[in-house]
């Protein structure tokens, strides 16, 4: 049976990677390619590939070339997340400052207890936002979005904002305990909350919720809420479980855009 092999020219527009080679062909040459081994030394390394080379070096010395962009750690910290952690530690240091110069509310309230809880929120939110992540649409439509990712984005915000309100609680003496608990159950609720509305509309809502229904009582009764107690770290608790079983039940909505708004 008599084999038709490809020709010089079409070989060496294959190689070159022409747009133009009709399909049939296209398709005939590699399904021919896969079983002629000749074919395969004519292609490569001499003398098609060389002469392919030769026409191409030129033009990709004339190529701009992108630079060289230093490597991040990839999926664990937003675009975005840089300026608003800054943002949380200086939030955090002013408020030592004022507990440190005497300024407090009602009997002695901290000011780092009343921010605490919510600040991780902050971080979160842009951590997942379209309007703060220039790469969004980007960044969701790959293969590692989904829960993981909100997960790791997360991670690295607490990672930095948990450390700093650990200073700031021994510098003002506010018990490590009494912030830590409410702070995680807002960073889950923020979260669980958000499969519903939205990441950032739910970190708005939460934020609001809090200064609403804690931070104003306190300046306005001049006591400290009984959310800081010590009986109400198994709400918190429950809170926190319950947030983290709405978050893997609906973990499907992070895949899509709308979790963004």
């Amino acid at each position: 049976m008599t084999v038709d092999h490809p020709t010089e020219l079409l070989l060496r527009r294959y190689a070159r990677g022409d747009e133009d080679i009709p399909a049939d062909q296209l398709w005939a040459v590699e399904s021919h390619m896969e079983s002629c081994g000749p074919c395969r030394g004519r292609l490569a390394p001499e003398p098609i590939a060389e002469a392919v080379w030769a026409e191409m070096a030129p033009l990709l010395e004339r190529t701009p070339q992108m630079p060289r962009q230093r490597r991040r750690p990839h999926g664990w910290v937003s675009p975005a997340a840089g300026p608003w952690l800054a943002m949380i530690l200086l939030v955090t240091a002013a408020a030592v400052a004022l507990d440190r110069v005497g300024v407090a509310v009602g009997d002695r309230v901290s000011l780092v207890l009343l921010i605490a809880p919510v600040l991780p929120v902050l971080g979160v939110a842009a951590s997942w936002s379209r309007a703060l992540d220039p790469a969004f649409e980007l960044t969701a439509a790959t293969p590692r979005a989904g829960l993981p990712l909100v997960f790791r984005r997360t991670a690295a915000v607490l990672a930095v904002v948990i450390p700093g309100l650990a200073g700031a609680s021994l510098i003002t003496d506010v018990g490590f305990v009494r912030w830590l608990l409410p702070c995680l159950a807002f960073t889950l609720g923020t979260l669980a909350l958000g499969t519903l509305i939205g990441v950032t509309r739910a970190a708005v809502a939460l934020v609001a919720a809090w200064a609403v229904v804690i931070v104003a009582p306190t300046i306005a009764f001049t006591t400290t809420s009984t959310a800081f107690d010590a009986h109400a770290a198994p709400v918190w608790a429950v809170v926190i479980a319950v947030s983290g079983a709405v978050i893997v039940a609906r973990r499907m909505t992070f895949t899509r855009l709308e979790a963004d708004r």
